[in-house]
């Protein structure tokens, strides 16, 4: 059975629907004012920041910590997986 990700908060659901079904804590937009997005890249044992190369066991770990390259401006964002 595949894992779906999302690539804001790195939650785990098991399809697609459910995933997009519900908000997301971690969203850009901010908590809970948009649903999850679909991480599309491939399941991992380590993930790379797509803004500063920096790396993590897991997505949820990853988005949980700013990132002093993001494009907003110096942690004004948090990292953001690489495909």
């Amino acid at each position: 059975m595949a894992n779906f990700y999302c690539k804001h908060c790195g939650a785990r659901f098991s399809s697609v629907n459910s995933l997009t079904a519900v908000t997301c804590p971690r969203h850009p937009n901010g908590v809970n004012r948009g649903k999850h997005e679909l991480y599309e890249g491939d399941e991992k044992s380590r993930y790379t920041c797509k803004y500063c190369g920096a790396t993590f066991s897991s997505i949820s770990s990853m988005t949980a910590v700013t990132c002093p390259r993001h494009p907003d401006g110096v942690n004004r964002g948090k990292h953001s997986p690489a495909l």
